[in-house]
């Protein structure tokens, strides 16, 4: 293993029936609290009147900022801190999926921070020495791995770059996380997220160093838990179990445990990240398009870490193989089990092996 530091101060509290039970206590000594959410859904299921009673209930102000799109803006970053500096507000809320999530992040670094925001901490890493307004989240997704990280991901609209980074005093104070919450997604968009998270774990696993460590060893693992968990959940949406795994391993590929010793240099991520910021795609659904025809170029140069890919993960018979075709039989059982699922409705590829280019 290569040397590393590891932190993570979020508090996670999991299971159904966690928002009742224990959403009062860690809200306690707050008084202004700014719910994020997003563009309908969570109005529209239920699950927004249930936190907001629980809030109102407890005597909070609550400064409602809905609306936050998927592949949040800056701008609307700028209206959520704006919402923050008038209202005197003590904690922010996410409740909502990774776009909340990230937004909900942005939102406290901004209503600390002095100087221009997108230059200081997206235009480039900075340094954050103040504290950012205290975040809880409650993911009702599984995918993105917001939950317990300190990373924002955000388009600026202007420059048409879409960029993130992880600062650490951004990560959530706690995150309450109900599988249950996550039953009223629809399949496709609940299939791109397991996708999202199992690109997540990919990209980290493929990066370097490539000796045996701790690590990979996790991230096979997790993927192999992605991959039998959405079948299931697509079989049976409130499959509990399949759902409450997806969920957490979903957290885990973004807690920043698997990378430890790794590089992760995400290069596909990147590339999907700036086709978001032109078209505005769903980031599963664009993951799931590129990265077989990412690794479709590369796959040769790391031959020995596919082929352990091959028969670590997703168990393909090693005997009478090479290298390369374990690979390349690799890459095609990954599109085709997610076209299996329909993660990539209306979005498929012409290119059907990773020995094809674009």
């Amino acid at each position: 293993m290569n040397n590393f530091i590891y932190e993570n101060s979020t508090k996670v509290y999991f299971g159904h029936g966690c928002v009742k039970e224990f959403l009062s206590s860690l809200t306690r000594d707050s008084r202004n609290i700014l719910l994020a959410s997003g563009l309908r859904s969570a109005k529209k299921n239920g699950i927004y009147d249930e936190v907001l009673n629980i809030l109102m209930a407890d005597g909070k102000n609550v400064v409602d900022f809905s609306g936050i799109m998927p592949n949040p803006t800056y701008q609307k970053v700028l209206e959520g801190i704006d919402l923050v500096k008038k209202n005197d507000v003590d904690l922010i809320l996410g409740l909502g999926g990774g776009s909340v999530m990230d937004c909900a992040k942005a939102v406290s670094l901004g209503a600390g921070c002095s100087g221009d925001l997108w230059e200081n901490f997206w235009g480039r890493k900075g340094i954050v020495d103040f504290p950012p307004v205290r975040v809880g989240v409650i993911p009702t997704t599984a995918g993105t791995g917001s939950e317990c990280n300190g990373a924002a991901v955000i388009t600026n609209e202007k420059t048409k770059v879409k960029i993130g980074y992880d600062y650490a005093k951004c990560n959530p104070v706690f995150a309450l996380m109900d599988p249950v919450y996550t039953y009223s997604v629809p399949e496709k968009q609940m299939v791109s997220g397991a996708f999202d998270s199992l690109s997540h774990i990919m990209e980290t696993y493929f990066s370097e160093p490539d000796e045996q460590n701790v690590s990979d060893e996790i991230g096979e693992a997790l993927m192999r838990s992605v991959i039998r968990n959405t079948l299931q959940a697509v079989r049976n949406p409130e499959d509990y179990t399949a759902r409450s795994n997806l969920m957490w391993t979903s957290t885990l590929s973004e807690n920043r445990l698997i990378k430890l010793g790794k590089k992760g240099d995400f290069g596909c991520h990147l590339i999907e990240h700036q086709l978001g910021a032109y078209t505005d795609c769903n980031h599963g659904q664009g993951m799931a398009v590129l990265l077989p025809v990412y690794y479709g170029h590369i796959y040769k140069d790391g031959l020995k870490k596919f082929a352990r890919f091959a028969a670590n993960v997703w168990h393909i018979p090693e005997e009478g193989k090479s290298e390369e075709e374990l690979a390349e039989e690799a890459g095609n059982t990954v599109e085709k089990v997610f076209l299996k699922c329909r993660a990539c409705a209306g979005t498929r590829r012409r290119s059907r092996s990773w020995k094809q280019k674009l």
